[in-house]
């Protein structure tokens, strides 16, 4: 995966999830120091880098965070490196990391199983404006 920005934290993400989608609008407006790049888990790039850490396509309706060349998270992990990376206010949420994975992890899969059922899915995955395409992959 040469072609991936290195010094980026590549975020993939449902691209036709209403909440995920907010979610990610969320994390660009709060990334001040413009670490994060997005990419829809249903792109072709998505399912190539899911494909490349040796994650199952099939069975993944979470978020994950990969940093080329260095690690992944994805669930509940991943939303709490995120957190942790947007700095200030947003890295009291690592206080979480004491639960147990297992445990934030059924959590997780709970909203997860029920996301479009109480936020809405769109057709197809969002088209970012002019402004945020150089945030998307």
């Amino acid at each position: 995966m040469e072609n991936l920005p290195r010094n980026k934290k590549i975020i993939l993400f449902d691209g036709v999830c209403n909440l995920c989608n907010a979610s990610v609008q969320y994390v660009i407006q709060h990334d001040k120091k413009d670490v994060f790049r997005f990419v829809a888990l249903q792109s072709d790039l998505g399912q190539s880098i899911l494909k490349h850490i040796g994650i199952d396509t099939k069975n993944i309706d979470s978020i994950v965070l990969y940093e080329a060349g260095v690690a992944y998270f994805y669930k509940s992990s991943a939303a709490l490196e995120i957190a942790k990376t947007l700095g200030g206010i947003f890295t009291i949420s690592t206080i979480f990391r004491i639960i147990p994975t297992g445990l934030r992890n059924l959590i997780y899969d709970f909203v997860a199983k029920n996301r479009y059922k109480w936020y809405g899915k769109q057709e197809a995955c969002m088209i970012p404006t002019t402004e945020l395409k150089a945030k998307f992959l």
